[in-house]
């Protein structure tokens, strides 16, 4: 694999990092800011927010400039936005610096993808999505409790200094690594791009993230009082069971991205599937500290099996706009996470139990599996089976290379 690669998953990394650090850090802050728990959670919003918003946005208006360029000058403003957030004054302008460094987010991803999967060859495009990704979730086992504990320890604007740092360190490497001659898509226009982006192929992938990622998201907002309450951990037990999910959704995103090359839709089916069974097994598996522990990596896991194969889906249904349509993905990726915390929570506020977020998640996945189903459908109908989609990188094609293993 090109090591062009290594320099998006340190973007990845510290993008990783600074998206889930703050939840660890909420005490502090709000210690410091002067201001309560619950407001200082609408710093995790702010940020979301700024995905969201970033994600489709930046793409678009970037779409005829030179990929490596877009690459750096977003990880430009992701360290803007954090040097910003570790010397923020007060709340209201922490808020807008979260906002700002959630920007270039979904983009980076987007754009990254469509990067990676010019730089190997077509039987390789899905595992090198999932290397790409690699930085986000080594993040979570590393990145993330390194950064809590240093917040803790030196303050929490110490964090924030430390995650522009890596943000330079990606800089450089994409600088270096990343080929200048990686050109740009077709040059078809914001509403070329808005066109290609509105078809049903690719609605129906997107709503296929919403719904699985909605799931896991049910889930894993409310895995600590799950740990805690229903399994008998302590308190202090928790940061390393969260690591351990962070180990499982490693697995789980190398294993997709291998398999997908073999078999997308395959991988794709059999990853919800497997999250419909782990999520519906959660109640059982909370009932012992051992089984809580297994359910725990199963389902970082389990979810992540099917980050790969998402991304690639989006980015062949919107052939003409890959990159507008992979950071269209990560934001659908952040509407998940809010609505599948939204939905876990009202199964627990109608008092079904500690664990009936678990069990609210698996009832998402199972509307995967059904949308993913219905996309099936629709793609055999539209596409015949000699024509493929194609993913058009606008890469300069990659030098013949040896590939073993």
């Amino acid at each position: 694999m090109p090591l062009a690669l290594l320099a998006l998953a340190v973007g990845a990394f510290g993008i990783g990092t600074t998206e889930f650090v703050m939840m660890g850090l909420l005490p502090n802050v709000a210690d410091d800011l002067h201001i309560s728990i619950p407001t200082a959670g609408h710093l995790v919003s702010a940020y979301a927010l700024g995905v969201v918003i970033g994600a489709p946005l930046l793409a678009g208006l970037t779409a005829r400039l030179p990929r490596r360029r877009v690459l750096i000058g977003l990880m430009v403003l992701f360290v803007v936005g954090n040097a910003l957030s570790a010397a923020a004054p007060d709340y209201h302008l922490l808020a807008a610096a979260r906002f700002l460094s959630g920007l270039p987010h979904g983009a980076f991803f987007g754009v990254g993808a469509v990067v990676a999967t010019g730089l190997v060859a077509p039987e390789r495009k899905a595992r090198s999505v999932s290397l790409m990704f690699l930085g986000l979730t080594v993040a979570n086992i590393v990145g993330v409790p390194v950064a809590t504990l240093m917040g803790q320890q030196l303050g929490w604007r110490a964090t924030f200094l430390a995650v522009s740092a890596i943000g330079l360190a990606a800089i450089a490497a994409l600088a270096l690594l990343v080929p200048a001659d990686h050109g740009h898509g077709d040059a078809v226009g914001l509403r070329g791009e808005m066109r290609a982006l509105g078809s049903l192929p690719v609605w129906l992938a997107l709503g296929t993230t919403v719904a699985g990622f909605g799931a896991l998201f049910a889930a894993y907002s409310y895995v600590t009082p799950m740990l805690t309450d229903a399994a008998g951990f302590a308190e202090a037990s928790v940061t390393l069971l969260l690591a351990l999910f962070g180990v499982g959704a490693t697995v789980g995103n190398l294993l997709g991205g291998r398999l997908a090359d073999h078999s997308l839709r395959g991988t794709l089916f059999g990853g919800l599937g497997a999250l419909v069974l782990v999520l519906a097994l959660f109640p059982l598996l909370m009932k012992a500290e051992w089984s809580a522990a297994v359910g725990v990596a199963l389902l970082g896991m389990a979810a992540f099996t099917t980050g790969s194969p998402l991304q690639l889906m989006v980015m062949e249904k919107a052939a003409a706009a890959p990159s507008l349509a992979s950071s269209a993905n990560q934001a659908a990726f952040n509407l998940a996470n809010a609505g599948g915390a939204w939905i876990g929570g009202l199964a627990l506020a109608a008092g079904l139990g500690v664990t009936s977020p678990a069990v609210a998640g698996a009832a998402l996945a199972v509307l995967g599996l059904g949308v993913a189903a219905v996309a099936y459908a629709v793609d055999r109908r539209r596409t015949p089976a000699t024509a493929p989609a194609r993913v058009v990188t606008g890469a300069v094609p990659p030098r013949p290379v040896s590939h073993r293993g």
